[in-house]
């Protein structure tokens, strides 16, 4: 089986911000622990949270007390800010690029599907926020989109 996939490093950076969206408002967790709870390697985790941090989604503290949390409300931050932080722009094909570059597009025929594909994949990631992804345990989400696909 094919699989469309999410790239290793944006399922490691979703699940930090998730993390830390779980935590109490100003309180401040390591990359040691974020790394722990999430299983998430440690050097890995290092540069997406770097990535996250110049985006401006994760704010760092040094000190004793130091260490990441969340910039804004979980509220306020996307699956897609948080996708396009750590993986620049989104394209479901090399074709939906920003610019529409590709040389097949006078001819293609596929133009169509990829289109209505990059605007629903944009439009469930542009409404998801990080506060929504706390909700439902993952089980629940899959059991529910098993049985309403057959």
């Amino acid at each position: 089986m094919g699989v469309m996939q999410i790239s290793r490093r944006v399922d490691y950076g979703l699940r930090a911000v998730i993390y830390l969206s779980g935590q109490k408002p100003d309180a401040c967790c390591s990359i040691a622990e974020i790394s722990k709870n999430q299983g998430v390697p440690r050097k890995f985790l290092e540069k997406i949270v770097q990535d996250l941090t110049r985006k401006g989604l994760i704010k760092s503290k040094k000190g004793s007390y130091g260490g990441y949390a969340l910039a804004r409300a979980p509220e306020a931050i996307t699956f897609y800010e948080v996708i396009e932080a750590i993986e620049g722009p989104i394209a479901v094909n090399t074709c939906m690029d920003e610019h529409l570059s590709c040389d097949q597009l006078p001819r293609c025929t596929m133009i169509g599907v990829w289109s209505e594909v990059q605007r629903k994949v944009t439009e469930i990631f542009t409404q998801t926020t990080i506060a929504d992804l706390r909700q439902a345990p993952c089980r629940e989400l899959i059991t529910s989109s098993l049985t309403s696909a057959a």
